[in-house]
């Protein structure tokens, strides 16, 4: 619900559907006032539709802390909307009518404090036992259902008239536990409530504390600590032991039942169902053991109140014959009691009826007001009986209020039949509580008139109390509060800022994969490229040779002429020098001469057309070679760029998570600073309050013991003039017993003696009676002035014991709260202590975690890494291999394709040389050249640069006639294939071996595409 909802506000649904919408002065009659609070009042009423009396707790919601009133209203009508048990108050419905909600709820007798109130002494250990058993049901109720009741006290423990025990007062309860909330009644409170804000959370355990204290409360008629100061006891119960029973007429049972609730730590505390199983509660009892109370407590209550009821009606008979006034108000006493005679001739019970209900936070409570009733003794001993207000508001400072209370007069009927039988004891019929009970539209009580009359004062006259209570429950609910809004501030902060660096996170990740796909894409492209740059190389390459062979077959053609057309010559001239030979047979031998050599030309055509094609295909397998080489170094060249990129940015997003984990480790550890030192300035502020409340109490205390004094002085002279009186009384009685002595006297001797001696006999008699009398005048002075020095004495030392006695509980409380605040102090500088350290451990642990991270990630990637080198060099291998055994498989040795220097291919064309030249990248954008590795085809000469001295090509030989049979031989055994085959079996293996090992020593390593 909005805490900025305006009070009263009905148009948020959920709000709207809690309360009913008609008007409650139609609804409920016969409205009287019975209790009154700083919540508002509770009253009697009759439901005009089923006749059924109920009680209606009247709660404003204007004025100060309105909306606080207003929410106050709203979590008590949604809590006891959400209870439905037989051991918990029944909740009837809400209605609003200007300003004011008005929560109806069922009628019950009264409080298990009134019991004590009324009897004026401790209840029966069984009786004790029925009352705990079934508040510890509602209990075990209310945390099943994981709420805490945070008030258990017998004043809010109510009986109905069946003797069924409920749990009342919800306006402290917690809808949801954990909890941390500073609420409750001092004396009752658990440890864990008192340092709830400096300690932490509390559970459902605290009503077994509560109820721990309340079993005391029934055995001893006080809570413990009840004769010291509110705060005193809150801090008392915070830092000392547990209390338990005082007297030793308890049994075991109930013993262990009281300090098994009281254990100080809340985890060696039992809950409400293993206490259901406690032998105290299930040890069988008489089932009517609470309606017998409850009929025994009416009957006193009727006892009590016609008691009062007669010293009233003896004034107003004495004072009816002092004039007509007072024969006016007797007159006018007499109707009222015809009628109240009336009502208790239906009701068959006295008519003054007392409900404790449930009331909103931070007022007083008239059920702490019974309590500390409960804590005085009995009625009959006078001086208690008029007790002073300042002693009562000692005892009542309570933080949750909750009291409701029904009074009617009682009958004249009753009062006289009291007068005529009042020695006999009025004991109802057997079968008047089950027909008294039945008769839900009648009500009865167990609450005197007299206590609700004093319970109404002692909370007029209490304020001062009350409102420092209340000042102090508020500051602790806004400490609370302001805390509560600082964490969720810097919550907020926390998470905004971690949201921050996840999205740069995440974008520095998107940014790293957009660049790795453009750089995928780039290294696509360029393999793209260079494949169409090796095939145009490959077919200009081709092109270039087949050129350069068409050259030499033409030259070597034209030469062939000229050398044929020479030879013709040379012949024809050896034929003219030799005359004798016949010129048929010189034609015959011309003509074989011719045809012998065009057939050597035929075949030296042949032989260099072989060789040509032999030649080109070394070359176009040397050519493949080179660019299968040069496409691995490219390969690695830009796989060695693409790892170091990823190795870039993986070093740049490690970097980025480091600052982040210190950005965050500083904003962590800022927050704890700013929350530790509004919590220090918090608990300085409370222990500043508590000191200032403490302050106020001890001058309060000893203004109201000064007023005491000074009334005791006042009332002294009334005293002296008693006593004065008295002492006077007394020597008027000896001096008329000296008066009548000494006439006997006188008689006696006027007998006996003659009668001339008479006179002078008269005259001495007489001085003597005068002289004695003096003295007696003077005993009497001595006297009076004797008695008024030792009653001022007397007044002046118990004045001044009091004084010392009040000093030295004063200054013993001051002691306590100093020793309770050095306490907290200590804790707290401990607790923050505790919290940097946690957080340190936290944040050096999501460091270790961190640095875990990297360096997994760092092995992946360094793992990954190794693994993409060794596949990429294992297929280039492969492809090699694959190459090989192919160029084998055609008839080339490996030896012969790698045997061939760049150098020798200077001129060969334009594209070749330059461009196989490698250049090694360095970085992106840089352009790949290519070349014939080191161990790569290395041509032995050139193959299109001129030939030194005239000479001819590879594939041609010098031939000058017949005997050129020799070097045709030499030059087809040189290029033949079956030399290139003859030399692949050793070429091959040696150089197969030598590839193989550089290949598997790089692999091994994975030194080749090492990090540039």
């Amino acid at each position: 619900m909005p805490n900025a909802a305006r009070a009263g506000s009905l148009k948020d649904p959920e709000i709207a559907d809690l309360f009913f919408k008609d008007d409650p002065e139609k609804l409920f009659s016969d409205l009287r006032e019975i209790g009154h609070g700083s919540f508002g009042a509770v009253y009697f009423a009759r439901d005009v539709r089923t006749s059924e009396v109920v009680a209606i707790k009247k709660m404003s919601y204007s004025g100060k802390q309105s909306n606080e009133k207003w929410q106050d209203i709203i979590k008590e009508v949604k809590f006891l909307q959400r209870l439905k048990h037989p051991n918990s108050i029944e909740y009837k419905g809400c209605y609003l009518r200007e300003h004011t909600a008005w929560l109806v709820m069922e009628y019950c007798l009264g409080s298990a404090s009134d019991l004590l109130e009324v009897h004026k002494k401790p209840l029966q250990e069984m009786e004790i036992a029925a009352i705990t058993h079934g508040a510890l049901q509602g209990l075990a109720y209310l945390h099943s259902h994981n709420m805490i009741h945070r008030d258990i006290k017998a004043g809010n423990i109510l009986l109905t008239e069946p003797g069924q025990v409920k749990l009342a007062d919800f306006g402290s309860a917690s809808i949801a536990a954990p909890a941390n909330s500073f609420v409750g009644t001092p004396y009752w409170m658990a440890p864990e409530v008192i340092l709830a804000m400096d300690e932490g959370q509390y559970e459902g355990k605290v009503d077994i504390w509560s109820l721990g204290i309340t079993c005391i409360e029934l055995a001893e008629r006080k809570p413990p600590l009840f004769n010291m100061n509110a705060m005193s006891a809150l801090y008392h119960i915070a830092q000392n032991e547990s209390p338990t029973l005082q007297s030793s007429e308890w049994t075991d049972y109930f013993r262990n039942f009281v300090d098994s609730c009281l254990q100080k730590l809340p985890q060696d505390r039992p809950n409400s169902e293993e206490l259901l199983k406690h032998a105290f509660v299930q040890r069988e009892r008489p089932e009517s053991v609470l309606i017998d109370l409850i009929q025994r407590t009416k009957d006193a209550v009727r006892e009590l109140d016609n008691l009062q009821y007669r010293k009233m009606k003896k004034i107003l008979f004495q004072e009816a014959h002092n004039g007509p006034a007072a024969e006016h108000i007797l007159t006018s006493f007499e109707p009222w009691c015809s009628e109240v005679e009336h009502i208790a001739g239906r009701t068959g019970t006295v008519n003054s009826v007392g409900s404790n209900q449930s009331i909103p936070s931070m007022s007083i409570s008239a059920s702490s007001q019974s309590s500390s009733v409960n804590s005085l003794p009995d009625a009959t001993d006078a001086t208690d009986d008029n007790k002073s207000e300042v002693d009562l508001m000692e005892k009542d400072q309570t933080i949750i209020p909750n009291i409701s209370m029904i009074h009617v007069k009682p009958s004249c009927q009753e009062e006289t039949e009291a007068q005529k039988q009042p020695t006999e004891p009025q004991s109802p019929p057997a079968q008047t509580p089950r027909r008294q009970y039945r008769n839900r539209e009648h009500f009865a009580t167990i609450r005197t008139a007299s206590l609700v009359t004093r319970q109404i004062q002692e909370h007029e006259q209490d304020s001062e109390v009350r409102e420092q209570m209340s000042g102090y429950k508020r500051m602790r609910r806004q400490h609370q509060k302001h805390l509560l809004a600082l964490e969720n501030k810097l919550k907020g902060e926390m998470d905004e800022h971690r949201l921050k660096l996840d999205k740069e996170l995440e974008n520095q990740r998107s940014s790293f994969a957009a660049e790795m796909d453009k750089l995928i894409k780039k290294h696509q492209c360029t393999m793209e490229k260079d494949a169409k740059t090796f095939a145009n190389d490959e077919k200009k390459f081709l092109q270039h040779i087949q050129s350069q062979q068409k050259k030499e077959l033409s030259s070597f053609l034209e030469s062939q002429k000229r050398e044929y057309k020479l030879r013709k010559e040379q012949l024809k001239e050896e034929l003219n020098e030799n005359q004798s030979t016949p010129k048929k047979e010189k034609q015959e031998w011309l003509s074989k001469q011719k045809e012998n050599f065009q057939h050597f030309q035929a075949e030296e055509e042949a032989n260099l057309l072989r060789r040509q094609r032999q030649y080109l295909e070394l070359e176009c397998r040397r050519f493949k070679r080179r660019i299968l080489i040069a496409r691995h170094n490219v390969e690695q060249d830009l796989m060695r760029e693409e790892l170091n990129k990823r190795q870039t940015q993986k070093d740049l997003e490690h970097a980025m998570l480091l600052r982040h984990h210190e950005s965050m480790q500083e904003l962590e550890f800022r927050h704890l600073s700013n929350i530790q030192k509004m919590r220090a300035e918090q608990i300085r502020l409370q222990h500043q309050t508590e000191l200032t409340n403490q302050l106020e109490y001890n001058r309060r205390r000893e203004r109201e013991l000064r007023r005491k004094h000074v009334m005791e002085v006042r009332q002294q002279p009334k005293s002296l003039k008693s006593k004065e009186l008295q002492i006077k009384k007394q020597f008027q009685d000896a001096c008329k017993t000296q008066t009548r002595q000494y006439k006997a006297l006188r008689n006696q001797l006027l007998e006996s003696i003659p009668k001339p001696e008479h006179k002078t006999m008269l005259k001495r008699l007489k001085e003597e009676q005068t002289r004695k009398l003096a003295i007696l005048a003077e005993q009497y002075d001595h006297t009076i002035n004797n008695m008024l020095s030792t009653q001022a004495l007397r007044l002046d030392e118990a004045q001044e014991a009091e004084c010392q006695v009040l000093r030295m509980q004063l200054q013993q409380e001051l002691e306590l709260l100093n020793a309770y605040q050095s306490k907290i102090k200590m804790q707290t500088d401990a607790q923050q202590e505790r919290e940097r350290k946690e957080l340190e451990q936290r944040v050096s642990l999501r460091r270790a975690l961190l640095e875990t991270k990297i360096e997994e990630e760092m092995l992946t990637l360094q793992n990954d890494r190794t693994e993409r080198i060794r596949s990429l060099l294992e297929r280039q291998a492969r492809e090699i291999e694959a190459f090989d055994s192919e160029s084998m498989r055609l008839g080339f040795s490996n030896m012969v394709l790698a045997n061939i220097s760049p150098e020798g291919l200077s001129h060969s064309f334009p594209g070749a040389p330059g461009s196989w030249i490698p250049h090694h990248s360095t970085g992106s954008g840089a352009s790949h050249h290519y070349h014939s590795s080191q161990g790569g085809a290395q041509a032995q000469q050139g193959w299109g640069q001129a030939i030194p001295g005239g000479g001819l090509p590879p594939w041609t030989h010098s031939s000058s006639g017949p005997q050129g049979a020799m070097p045709k031989s030499s030059v087809g055994m040189r290029n033949s294939p079956q030399v290139l085959r003859r030399t692949t079996s050793a070429g091959r293996t040696e150089q197969g071996m030598s590839r193989s090992t550089s290949i598997t020593s790089q692999i091994s390593n994975g030194s080749h595409l090492s990090y540039t």
